[in-house]
């Protein structure tokens, strides 16, 4: 027992004679749970709709200044027709659209059945379900208090029923929303995993060495480091979509080449970032757990895979513009379920690439071919 208790001493040591591992075992975790703790939400606050109000009428007003007022829901537009939707909707911009028609005051003053439609971006069928059920939760409220202030002996207001109409995933199938997203997850944890140890590996076996004395230059050492796990990427990136599309039956709307071209871009970031990690770690085991805990975890939360951006705080909301997976997760569901092209998603196109550049250089100027 006191030969296991020295060496349980000899372990603890050694942790502690490590900086950046002890950090990674004691600080990594504290971090997470802070920042983790108010992004891991389930609640559907402040959803982001538009409406269109044809009628214009003091009704009219009325029932959007209840969706104003509720605590669930964020009006960030009012467009003139419905044809105006379809851009809001296209780009994420907002989950749900509520169309008033021209009639709707008259309709209420006399008493008659009206129509209210209610256009939800199904993607997250989750998200859109809770939002659905919430926006009927105002009207049944808004009738209800026409219903109590009608005088005696007249019209109690009409009757609105909402007519419901769900985009991109109408059956409202979960794996629909889930399955790219996927995607993106595995190609973010193995490429970036596989090239975190790249260059540190080098250092254990000691062939770094052997790679000082050639005329390797720093752009060179990268390239031959990323290309063997871009070429992996390729193949998990066909494997899934074929798993996905024929097995899963998930909708493919978009472009199969725009898909593998945002690929790509996406294992630029994803390589790059591996490359950066494997240059400030010293074994592979300090590479893998850095890559887990400071960059693979975080990006899961706070990307939008699990838990809607727009439910987390607005502390932790800026700092999501700054995880790759998060323009990849819109691109991609964009792509199966949408069927946009470039001309919609250039945005998250462009941050992907700039992110993938950015991470890629820094790797390389922190590459070195002195051992570290």
């Amino acid at each position: 027992m006191a030969r296991v208790l020295h060496l349980m001493r000899k372990e603890l040591l050694e942790l502690k004679q490590d900086p950046r591992l002890f950090g990674i075992v004691i600080l990594a975790p504290i971090i997470q749970l802070t920042v983790l703790g108010y992004a891991a939400t389930t609640d559907v606050n402040d959803i982001p709709i538009v409406i269109v109000d044809t009628d214009r009428s003091s009704q009219s007003r009325e029932l959007i200044s209840r969706f104003e007022g509720s605590a669930n829901f964020q009006v960030i537009g009012m467009l003139g027709s419905t044809d105006e939707i379809d851009p809001y909707l296209d780009r994420g911009l907002a989950w749900m659209a509520i169309s008033i028609p021209p009639d709707y005051g008259r309709s209420m003053e006399a008493g008659r059945r009206t129509t209210l439609q209610i256009v939800a971006d199904g993607t997250d069928s989750n998200s859109t379900g809770v939002a659905m059920s919430y926006a009927q939760t105002v009207i049944a409220g808004h009738m209800q208090d026409l219903i109590a202030a009608a005088a005696p002996g007249q019209p109690a207001g009409g009757l609105v029923r909402p007519e419901i109409v769900v985009w991109f995933n109408p059956r409202l199938i979960s794996r629909e929303f889930m399955i790219p997203g996927i995607l993106a997850l595995l190609l973010l944890v193995i490429t970036t995993n596989l090239s975190a140890m790249a260059i540190v590996r080098e250092k254990e076996i000691g062939t770094l060495e052997q790679l000082n004395v050639t005329p390797i230059s720093r752009w060179e050492l990268i390239l031959g480091k990323m290309l063997p796990y871009s070429l992996i990427g390729i193949v998990d990136v066909v494997l899934v979509l074929l798993v996905a599309i024929y097995w899963f039956e998930v909708p493919m709307r978009g472009s199969i080449p725009l898909l593998f071209g945002m690929c790509l871009i996406y294992l630029l970031s994803t390589l790059g970032l591996g490359l950066f990690v494997s240059t400030i770690s010293s074994t592979q085991q300090q590479a893998m757990m850095t890559s887990i805990f400071f960059f693979l975890m975080p990006m899961l939360y706070l990307s939008g895979f699990i838990f809607p951006i727009e439910n987390m705080p607005s502390w932790i909301q800026p700092l999501t513009y700054l995880i790759p997976l998060r323009y990849f997760l819109v691109i991609l569901r964009g792509i199966f379920l949408k069927g946009v092209g470039l001309e919609v998603l250039w945005p998250q196109a462009l941050a992907l690439f700039t992110w993938g550049v950015a991470v890629l250089t820094l790797a390389t100027l922190r590459s070195s071919k002195r051992l570290g």
